[in-house]
This record gives structure tokens, sequence and C-alpha cells, in this order.
């Protein structure tokens, strides 16, 4: 990779902050660090790579937090996790097979199709909160769902966090709060597979992943616990304006 200038660098750790802080509190942060990390000339699946080892980072503090505060339970979903393993390794193992060439023109795309989807599609209330106590018994649902979004998030990656919220709000009529408590730890689940798979197959850019990664923990320990203090009022409006933001910043780099 060629060399970076010092102000693309703080432009990145800057981004990376900020997407940490809104994959912390309402998902899709992949869809501000994939672009800039493609916009720097990295290779799509180095900078799908790349990205992971930063989100990594992201996810694992949002997921703490979420678990510290008592709104996740991991032994309510177990068959999440193992199905959410097995789609990101496929996932990113089937990325690897794809042309550089046909990865460049699909990739804009899948990303404004994941922000387009995350903003008109209609959530349940967020005021119940649905299963709060016990575990919820939707065996078959927490397979399909785990084998597809973990699968999603190893050939892309971006929106995978508000595709977990939406679905948990739908599936399981789970408040907004809760619903990404859960998102959180299994978009940690498949980030970290994700990643070995990639380190494995040397497609990642250490420099960069571990600086965005640290900016992105920043901006993800303020995130998740501004969502938790202020709840669904507060996570709702940033997540419709962000995705909205991006989804015509995307479309207008990839059509024009």
């Amino acid at each position: 990779m060629e060399f970076i200038e010092p102000s693309m660098l703080v432009v990145l750790a800057l981004v990376a902050f900020v997407a940490g802080f809104i994959d912390a509190v309402a998902g899709g942060g992949g869809m501000l660090t994939v672009p800039a990390l493609l916009s720097l000339g990295l290779p799509p699946h180095i900078a799908l790579g790349t990205n992971k080892l930063a989100a990594t980072f992201a996810s694992s503090t949002a997921a703490f937090t979420y678990y510290r505060k008592r709104l996740f339970n991991p032994e309510c979903w177990k068959r999440a996790f193992i199905a959410t393993l097995i789609g990101a390794t496929l996932g990113t193992f089937v990325v690897d097979m794809i042309s550089t060439e046909w990865l460049e023109k699909v990739l804009p795309l899948v990303i404004l199709a994941a922000a387009l989807y995350t903003v008109f599609h209609k959530s349940p209330s967020a005021d119940g909160n649905g299963v709060n106590k016990g575990c919820p018994k939707f065996n078959r649902k927490q397979y399909l769902q785990g084998l597809s979004l973990g699968f999603y998030d190893g050939v892309a990656g971006p929106g995978t966090g508000a595709f977990w919220t939406v679905s948990s709000m739908a599936l399981y009529r789970l408040n907004i709060l809760l619903a990404s408590g859960l998102a959180k730890a299994m978009n940690f689940t498949s980030n970290f597979t994700s990643l070995v798979t990639f380190a494995f197959l040397g497609h990642i850019n250490w420099v960069l992943g571990l600086t965005m990664g640290v900016c992105l923990m920043a901006g993800a320990y303020i995130g998740a616990h501004s969502a938790i203090k202020f709840g669904g009022k507060f996570i709702r409006p940033i997540f419709v304006t962000v995705v909205s933001v991006l989804a015509i910043k995307l479309a207008y780099d990839a059509w024009f």
C-alpha cells in the first residue's frame, strides 16, 4: 500500500470515532468506515478485512457495556452465537473467492441497499420490553437469523448491527434498547470470526486497522453509555438521520 498522509490518518481516526459512536447507538458504523477505507485506494478485500479488525474493537466494547448493564443475557442466545459463527466463516471464505473488479462495483450498491432498508423498514414499538425476563423459545429463528446475518457480515458487513436490531425487534418483540444489546453481542461474534478468517487469508492492513480500532473503541464506549442512559428516544433519530445521509452519499458515489 502507498504511503498515507498523516492528515488522512487523522481524518480516518475521526471517521472511526464517529462510526464507533453510531454503531454502539444503533448499528451501521460500517457504512462510514468501509467507504472511508475504499477512498484511500485499498483493494476491496483489504478494506473489508481491515474494517473487521477495527470493528472488532468497537463491537467488543459495546457488547461488554450492554452485558455489564444486564441488557444482554448470553445464556438465552447460544444457538444464535453458534449460527452466527458458522455464517460469518462461510461468508468470509465466499468473499475471498469474488474477483476484486466485481467487488468494487457491487460493494457500494450493497451498502446503499443496507442503508435504504434500515431507514424504510418499520420497526415494532420501542416502548414494550417484550422478552425481558427468561429466555425466548425461538430456536429456529435464532439459527436462521444467526446464519443469514453472520453470512452477510462475512461477505460485506456494513449495516449488520442495524439489521440485527431491526430483526430482533420484529422476531422477539424486544424494545430497541434490548435489541441493541443483542445486536452488539452478535455483531462482535461475526466480526471476530470474520477477522480471524481474513487474517488467515492475509487480507488485513494491521496499522490502519489498529489505528481505527482504538478510535472506534472510544466512540463505542461513549455511544453505548449514551444509548443506555437516554434510551430509544435518543437512538432512533440518530439512526435514521445518519443512515439517510449515508444512503444519499453512497448513491452519488456509486452512480455519478
